[in-house]
């Protein structure tokens, strides 16, 4: 395989576009996955799910490198670093190769092993061997040669029994002999034999599954799947021991051979004899499970899989610290919400059929909450949730921010005041209710809540699946109280519930899995439904995921199927039948329905009435006031989103930054639609001055909705005006968006919408 230059050129242009704008983006990765560790003499590196860190050893600093440096979103299965090319080569799960320059921090993709004509189920990168500046790419269907001098592919070995591809785990090379490590046994052969692309120069050494094999010293050893090594002697294999789990990973560093199993780290001396052994339940408040281990100076590194890395001494293994970046817990953040000064996380969920079983490979998910501020990062464990299962919304007290709801997909309602779980809300404390089997069992419990709700007053409102009182409400007396909405939901014993708003009016509006939207007041108890069909709601099907009301009292509507809009909450008191609306765009000439048949699983409305829009397996969509505009796309093809699978979005309402989180992790983009001030007392001019490397808008924020904002030279000649859509404005620079204006001196006035508040700020523009 050899890397076209054009291609290489095109890649090369993504991954300086990536940097040119990652003063827009930033990172909020976990870094507790860890998929594979490598190092050289001053540098520990570790490869997290689809992020890398590294710490200097002799500074003791930590960097990390994510999607907003131009890393893929994929999942890592595993690194190398290359101390003679100062590279550090990271293999994906598809097959992609990512070379990082660690001298300037470049990044070169190699999709070669992605655009073969291989099984797309065989690209798994599995480990990489260099010797004499040839990288040896182990895959899930064989050996590819990779030169680190000239950036290009050499022969793909496919070594199976006729030429079939088979799973190589590890390779390894010692006296002029190359290992490989295969699903079905050992092969070796003769590392200068020019035709090893032919299986038949390849000579089955041991059968039966491998998972390793490494050169230690003049030794070279062996894992199987089922825990037994093996040594060389000679031309053939015996077995030096036995382990009670099959190895994970097999490595050689320094005078130590490390073999880790899920539940200990073996530690083994030059001669084969077992030094020591760390098992899982050794380190203190963790079940740790182990991936990978190595070992620089007298450190021990442990990776794990859900705890980043752990280490320990060799001399006294007895101590243990961590060693990761600042993060959440894990990078599939089911939910967020970004209302306050706080970032709050759940981790999830349900499926896409609202399955709260099947959502992770876990099955329920026991992952407790996480929250970020100016502080960093605070996680609070599973153990400390009061049992809460598959937390799946988050619902903040809007009257006192440190009073936050969490809705469990399983458990019920969990409240959390001043970051500590007080109450698990379930069928014995509240209305709440579990859904009932058939045939009837009363000892099972499971109580579907998702989304919930503030109105006014301060009463919270809370979706109930599967039950036929699937309203429940939370006065602010701490009285719960229910209503049966079995007269607008026929398959109320089936119905989950999504998003929750509440209108001005105090409508309550409820995304239903069965009935679309569901649209209630307590109000002489009134029910209406916008639901799929042309006389009854004109909805795309039945399944309605979010709801949304914007600044207009507009009420937007998501599908799995589709955008529709309601034109006015206000309708709910004049319409016998709520009617929505598909909203229709010109596209090339022809009229088009906007999001046709895309399954949009958030809506969130910013400070200029833009609508921000995720879905599925599309990326995310910012779309104009009325939808006609499509005012940004990001997938992660063309910006840091590291998958274009978004659970959920929210907005700072104070900085205007949104947050995007996903199946992959989380990234936010700085946004300018800040909810607009009460006065211009606070008004803000960033950056300021706009310095000659800077690439961005000048941005005003602070400002009152709908204020007048006059921009002119020292001379009083005007370059630039606009009315604000919320609280912040931006402006390119540009004389009314024709030429860079010069540098100097400009004056910005802005005057509120009554003309009552006025203030004069300055920006310096340096070219």
């Amino acid at each position: 395989m050899k890397y076209p230059l054009a291609l290489l050129i095109a890649l090369f242009s993504i991954q300086i576009g990536f940097s040119q704008n990652s003063q827009f983006w930033k990172g909020y990765f976990s870094y507790k996955q860890i998929k594979d560790i490598s190092q050289s003499p001053t540098v520990f590196f570790a490869a997290a799910e689809n992020a890398l860190f590294s710490k200097n050893l002799v500074t003791n600093s930590i960097k990390t490198t994510n999607t907003i440096d131009g890393l893929s979103g994929q999942t890592i299965t595993s690194m190398y670093h290359s101390t003679g090319f100062n590279k550090t080569i990271i293999g994906y799960e598809n097959g992609l190769i990512m070379i990082v320059n660690d001298v300037d921090g470049t990044m070169i993709n190699v999709v070669d092993i992605i655009t073969n004509g291989v099984n797309q189920n065989l690209k798994k990168i599995n480990h990489f061997m260099e010797y004499n500046g040839i990288l040896y790419v182990s895959c899930d269907f064989g050996i590819v040669q990779y030169n680190l001098a000239t950036s290009g592919f050499g022969d793909t070995y496919r070594i199976g029994d006729l030429g079939a591809e088979i799973k190589v785990s590890q390779t390894a090379i010692s006296n002029g002999i190359i290992y490989a490590a295969t699903s079905v046994g050992i092969k070796s052969a003769s590392i200068i034999n020019p035709n090893l692309n032919d299986y038949n120069q390849w000579t089955q050494v041991l059968s039966g599954g491998f998972s390793g094999v490494e050169t230690f010293g003049s030794q070279v050893v062996a894992s199987s799947n089922w825990g037994q090594l093996f040594k060389l002697n000679g031309a053939s294999f015996t077995s030096f021991s036995t382990l009670p789990l099959g190895a994970i990973d097999l490595r050689a560093s320094g005078n130590y051979l490390l073999i880790s199993t899920q539940t200990s780290v073996y530690v083994y001396t030059q001669n084969l004899s077992l030094s020591f052994q760390i098992n899982s339940n050794q380190i203190p408040n963790l079940s740790a499970k182990f991936t990978c281990a190595t070992v620089i100076d007298n450190l021990l590194y442990l990776g794990t899989f859900e705890d980043g890395i752990i280490t320990t001494t060799i001399d006294n293994p007895t101590t243990f610290s961590f060693l990761s970046p600042d993060g959440p817990s894990r990078n599939a953040l089911f939910a967020i919400n970004a209302s306050t000064n706080n970032l709050w996380a759940v981790y999830g969920g349900y499926s896409s059929n609202y399955n709260p079983y099947t959502y992770d490979y876990n099955g329920l998910n026991t992952y407790g909450f996480s929250k970020y501020n100016e502080n960093g990062w605070q996680n609070t464990p599973y153990s400390d949730v009061l049992g809460a299962k598959a937390l799946c919304k988050i619902t903040v007290n809007p009257n006192n921010s440190n009073q936050v709801y969490m809705s469990s997909f399983f458990s019920g309602l969990l409240k959390v005041e001043n970051d500590i779980p007080i109450v698990l809300y379930d069928e014995s404390n509240s209305s709440l209710e579990s859904l009932v089997l058939t045939p009837p069992n009363p000892n099972y419990k499971d109580l579907r809540i998702n989304g919930a709700a503030f109105d006014k007053s301060g009463n919270l409102w809370v979706g109930n699946g599967w039950s036929k009182n699937g309203i429940k409400k939370l006065s602010t007396q701490g009285a719960w109280s229910s209503v049966n909405i079995e007269p607008i939901s026929q398959r109320y014993y089936e119905n989950s519930y999504g998003e929750v708003v509440v209108d001005k009016n105090g409508t309550k509006w409820m995304a239903s899995s069965y009935d679309g939207v569901i649209a209630y007041n307590e109000t002489g108890n009134i029910f209406k439904k916008i639901s799929l069909g042309a006389e009854t709601g004109n909805l795309p099907v039945v399944d309605a995921r979010v709801v949304a009301i914007d600044n207009r009292n507009q009420l937007w509507i998501g599908t799995t199927s589709g955008l529709r809009v309601l034109s006015s909450v206000d309708r709910f008191s004049t319409d016998p039948q709520l009617t929505s609306n598909s909203i229709i765009i010109l596209e090339n000439g022809l009229a088009q329905e906007l999001l046709y048949e895309q399954f949009i699983t958030d809506i969130v409305v910013d400070g200029a009435n833009n609508k921000w829009v995720g879905t599925a397996d599309s990326g995310v969509f910012q779309f104009s006031s009325d939808g006609q505009q499509t005012l940004r796309r990001f997938t992660s093809s063309n910006s840091p989103l590291p998958s274009n699978a978004i659970n959920d979005i929210d907005i700072n309402p104070s900085t205007g930054e949104v947050f995007f989180a996903t199946d992959k992790g989380m990234v936010s983009y700085k946004g300018t639609a800040t909810t607009a001030s009460t006065d211009l007392s606070n008004v803000n001019v960033y950056p300021n001055p706009v310095r000659p490397e800077f690439e961005g808008t000048v941005k005003v924020s602070g400002l009152s909705n709908k204020c007048n904002v006059k921009i002119t030279d020292i001379e009083g000649n005007l370059v630039y005006e606009t009315i604000s859509q919320g609280g912040t404005i931006e402006w390119d620079t540009k004389a009314f968006g024709s030429y860079n204006v010069a540098s100097g001196v400009y004056m910005i006035f802005i005057s509120s919408q009554d003309a009552m508040d006025n203030t004069v700020k300055k920006v310096m523009i340096i070219r």
